[in-house]
């Protein structure tokens, strides 16, 4: 059966990545999509017809995490090699690169007004950069396992975390303290965001659930069970009034927030999905997961409807309806069911002239790399073994996983020159690159120290100063 007009589409599908993608997201001017993959790439499409691709070559591992600057200007970029990279996406694709975190870093973030970045690390900790002066300038530490996800809220003034110790953290970054903690006894949250307007937060459970949270009263405004496996990531549409969802069972799935209700079921990826996310203006939304594939799909149902919707809800105060984004108090969490009204869309079945996009890749080294052209040519990670081993979520992991990884390993330990054959001892370089690190870090927080005794330096100085000036009036009046 086709698709109604207001339906959602798939307009089409990009193909380069060789391996899955983790991360998608949209330039300001809507005009190209930014994607990370476990191929140690970054991805940048343009939407224009025989547009070239361009391909940015820099980090040394899983690219986990990608974003725009809110100008559109900047790339940032989280990896699995420990770093965050800062891009210039053109085809020049000059990049800088920022060393902090101890850990594979799994998120970035820059904050409305662009002048921060926070990055989110296994090291369990979340640190927030200067983008004008591209230096580091807090972490928080609370989380007793490792660190997901950390975004912004719209007006900068919050972060919100979600970590494997199985809480959502709401960080005050005035104070740089946590002022707030929803934890959950049954799984933790892969991804979570704030709303448009920042009054509610979004968790993406492994546990299979979409909820969110009304940061205000904190309490649990609703409660989504449509998966039938983790849920990888989510992303509201601009209005506010939709959610969509992304899961390991391979659909994606819209939620109406003021309904309370799914409203669709979108069937395109092969495999699990990673990542999605609507554009800036929410007539687009793009999709990336273990398939390598990213599609890009029109929204259409928001033209219709949007308005209307909007002017409906305003007017539902009342208790007497299931929580919506528009009650300030629930009464009680609201468990929301697919309802007969679900509309499900296979653009395999559907879809006659998809617009397939090949396009000519660029390859673009990063000039501040220190990786060379032999270094850069690189097999991807193979696909069983990357989504077991790096996410070791057990809602990703298969039975088909464990013995292609077990294979695997084996293969690659017999490719490895033995300890005789080698000049130097693996165990000794590991060394040595974990010591490069640690003293990476420790030169940052000792530069941190150093303005921070400035600081009291000159607060002294200008106390004793003020304290002879006091003296001398007194012995004066005296």
């Amino acid at each position: 059966m086709a698709s109604a007009p207001e339906d959602p589409v798939l307009e089409r599908y990009f193909k380069g990545h060789k391996a899955a993608i983790t991360s998608a997201d949209f330039s300001p001017h809507g005009q190209q999509l930014a994607t990370a993959s476990w191929d140690t790439f970054l991805m940048l499409w343009n939407f224009k017809p025989q547009a070239r691709a361009f391909r940015y070559v820099g980090h040394k591992d899983v690219v986990t995490s990608v974003q725009f600057s809110p100008l559109g200007n900047l790339l940032a970029s989280a990896s699995r090699d420990r770093t965050v990279r800062l891009w210039i996406p053109d085809k020049r694709g000059k990049s800088s690169e920022f060393k902090a975190h101890t850990a594979p870093v799994r998120s970035v973030d820059f904050s409305a007004d662009g002048q921060f970045l926070a990055t989110a690390s296994e090291d369990k900790s979340i640190k927030v950069w200067n983008m004008y002066r591209q230096r580091f300038l807090y972490s928080l530490y609370r989380h007793t396992h490792w660190v997901r996800c950390a975004k912004f809220s719209p007006d900068g003034r919050l972060i919100v975390s979600c970590s494997e110790d199985k809480t959502i953290k709401i960080w005050d970054t005035t104070n740089k303290q946590c002022v707030n903690n929803f934890s959950d006894s049954l799984g933790f949250a892969n991804f979570v965001d704030f709303n448009p307007n920042g009054t509610c937060i979004a968790s993406a459970g492994s546990d299979h659930t979409v909820k969110i949270w009304d940061i205000r009263v904190n309490k649990l405004l609703q409660h989504y069970r449509v998966h039938s496996s983790g849920v990888n990531c989510v992303s509201f549409h601009p209005s506010g009034n939709y959610l969509i969802t992304a899961s390991s069972d391979g659909t994606l799935k819209i939620l109406d927030l003021l309904e309370g209700r799914l409203i669709y079921t979108l069937q395109g990826h092969t495999g699990p999905v990673f990542t999605v996310s609507f554009s800036k203006g929410g007539e687009l939304f793009a999709s990336g997961g273990a398939d390598a594939q990213v599609l890009l799909w029109r929204t259409n149902f928001d033209e219709m409807n949007c308005k209307d919707i909007i002017k409906r809800n305003l007017k539902r105060l009342h208790f007497d309806s299931p929580p919506h984004l528009l009650d300030i108090y629930p009464r009680t969490p609201h468990l929301h069911e697919g309802k007969i009204e679900t509309v499900e869309i296979n653009p395999k079945l559907e879809v006659i002239d998809l617009q397939t996009s090949t396009p000519p890749v660029v390859d673009i080294l990063s000039f501040d790399s220190t990786t060379t052209t032999e270094t850069t040519v690189r097999t991807p990670p193979d696909k069983g073994e990357g989504i077991c081993g790096y996410f070791l979520n057990p809602s990703l992991t298969t039975s088909e996983c464990f013995p292609t990884t077990l294979k695997k390993k084996t293969e690659d330990m017999s490719d490895l020159p033995s300890e005789s054959q080698r000049s130097i001892p693996l165990a000794v370089t590991d060394a040595l690159g974990h010591i490069m690190e640690q003293l990476n870090v420790l030169t940052q927080t000792v530069s941190i120290l150093e303005q921070r005794l400035t600081l009291t330096e000159d607060k002294l100085k200008d106390c004793l100063e003020n304290q002879q000036k006091l003296f001398s009036a007194i012995h004066q009046k005296s």
